[in-house]
C-alpha cells in the first residue's frame, strides 16, 4: 500500500473540507463547486487504495493521516487550537495508532484475499 496515495487522499479531502467551510460561511457558489470537485477527486483516489490494500487497513490509515493533515492546517493556516492538553494527546495518540497501523508484523503483512472474493472450483 502506497503511503503516497493515502496523503493524496488526505490533502485532497482537506481541499474539498476546506472549500465546503468556505462556502458554507460566505456562501460563493465557485467555493461550492470547488469543494464538490474535490468530493469528487475523494473518490478517484479513494478507489486507488482499494486497489491496492484491504478496506480495513485503507480505512484505518485515512482516518488517521486525515486527522494529522487535517489537524496541521486548522492550526497553520487557520489559527484553531483545541481546548487543552488532552486534546493535543489525543492526536498525539492518533499519530502513535497511524504509525503502528503502517507496520504491521512480518507474519501478517502477506496481503490476503477475502474467501468471499475467491472462485470455488
Amino acid at each position: 500500500m502506497s503511503l503516497v496515495n493515502i496523503f493524496a487522499l488526505s490533502f485532497v479531502e482537506l481541499f474539498g473540507d476546506m472549500k465546503l467551510a468556505d462556502y458554507a460561511n460566505t456562501g460563493a457558489p465557485s467555493a461550492l463547486v470547488q469543494g464538490v470537485t474535490g468530493y469528487a477527486l475523494v473518490v478517484i483516489f479513494l478507489i486507488r487504495c482499494l486497489m491496492q490494500g484491504d478496506l480495513l487497513y485503507v480505512n484505518g490509515m485515512w482516518d488517521g493521516v486525515s486527522g494529522i493533515v487535517t489537524a496541521g492546517a486548522a492550526y497553520l493556516l487557520m489559527g484553531d487550537r483545541l481546548a487543552g492538553w488532552p486534546q493535543y494527546l489525543g492526536l498525539l495518540m492518533i499519530c502513535a495508532g497511524t504509525f503502528l497501523l503502517h507496520t504491521p508484523p512480518k507474519e501478517l503483512n502477506a496481503r490476503k484475499k477475502s474467501k468471499f472474493l475467491t472462485k470455488k472450483n
